[in-house]
């Protein structure tokens, strides 16, 4: 039986065999809903309020609400059986709390009664998928934004910046613009999520954003029926069409020009540059020729052109440079490059025996993890 391999993310979480060339298996969204006493799931009007969220910001919050997902994804959707349990190896989100890292492996070993254990950071997977051991990663998750240069499959965390800004506040800037543009309209934030996977893209540069205020195509969107809600009558309409302009520019702008965000801050280019710039001089030119891109966000349409079109403004003497994947790989890449990085790895570590075994587990506790997994 083939190891697993889970990146659970804040939205979505990944799983499946270590099959490399392969999407995983599985892809499903993280957050749970609360069942009610009488069995049954609460109906969409409420269910955000009754939301079970696991991993929040990418670590491990809800650790009964992550044992019930675990549960679900190993023996329903993998296929695992009980007293037969497999190798599994999880992806580690950047500056992991070692709590946090002991406590996963004691689920897996306690509850689950796992054969073996594995966890890498996702900086270093993502490499792995595009076939580098140093380079950069930049990650913008549902929960955060990760920059983390690598050396020789060891990440820099001195050098490594982390943000706790992410999709979920792309999200809600999108809503409060929507909100201005549509003020009779309440939209429901899942409905928002859904017009920002549809409509977002970058603006070619600066300048480009800006004439945008004066000169913009406006798209009509048609809400599904009776989630559409008047502020001015509370009441549910059948249809509801919306009006989409300058706003679908607003998600990748915010991230180049964070004070859209409210944040006095750089963008992410200059934030990029300002972590290598950190690092040794002789690992510059390695770490910005090979920058890699993750997270579903940075798949919007010209946000890497416009990445590129920012690296070639930087203030760095040397410019980023993005790494293209193989064309072996699956489609969509940098959605979960962390899990195939994690598959290539599995395909190393449980063959060489260098995993956590239950015997080292059971002879030394939770703390192995720190001495096996790096």
């Amino acid at each position: 039986m083939e190891a697993a391999v889970v990146d659970a993310g804040s939205k979505l979480l990944k799983a499946g065999p270590a099959i490399p060339d392969q999407a995983p298996s599985m892809i499903i969204p993280t957050q749970m809903k609360r069942m009610l006493e009488d069995g049954s799931v609460a109906d969409s009007a409420v269910s955000e309020d009754i939301a079970v969220e696991p991993v929040v910001r990418g670590f491990v919050r809800d650790w009964d609400a992550m044992e019930d997902l675990l549960n679900h994804v190993l023996y329903t959707g993998l296929g695992w059986e009980i007293g037969n349990e497999g190798q599994i190896l999880f992806t580690d989100p950047l500056a992991t709390p070692k709590s946090v890292r002991e406590q996963l492996v004691q689920l897996m070993f306690e509850t689950f009664n796992i054969s073996g254990f594995y966890a890498s950071e996702q900086a270093v997977l993502s490499l792995y998928a595009v076939g580098r051991i140093s380079g950069c990663t930049v990650d913008i998750g549902h929960g955060k934004i990760d920059i983390a240069p690598v050396i020789e499959g060891a990440v820099q965390h001195i050098a490594s910046r982390r943000f706790e800004v992410g999709g979920i506040d792309l999200t809600k800037l999108l809503a409060q613009e929507l909100g201005k543009s549509n003020p009779l309209v309440n939209i429901s934030m899942s409905d928002v999520e859904k017009i920002k996977e549809q409509y977002s893209c970058c603006a070619e540069d600066e300048l480009a954003y800006d004439k945008t205020k004066n000169s913009c195509q406006l798209e009509k969107h048609t809400l599904p029926m009776g989630s559409c809600e008047t502020k001015k009558t509370a009441s549910l309409l059948l249809t509801c069409v919306i009006t989409i302009g300058r706003e679908k520019y607003n998600i990748g702008e915010a991230l180049f020009q964070p004070s859209l965000l409210g944040l006095e801050a750089h963008g992410i280019v200059e934030q990029l540059v300002r972590s290598i710039s950190t690092v040794s001089s002789d690992n510059h030119r390695q770490l910005l020729e090979n920058t890699v891109l993750c997270g579903g966000t940075v798949s919007m349409p010209g946000f890497e052109e416009r990445f590129q079109k920012e690296a070639s403004l930087s203030s760095s003497a040397i410019r980023p440079a993005l790494v293209k994947p193989p064309e072996y790989m699956p489609e969509n890449l940098t959605m979960y490059s962390a899990w195939v990085g994690g598959a290539i790895l599995a395909k190393v570590v449980f063959p060489q025996n260098q995993h956590v075994t239950k015997a080292d587990y059971d002879e030394t506790g939770p703390s192995i993890v720190h001495r096996k997994c790096f």
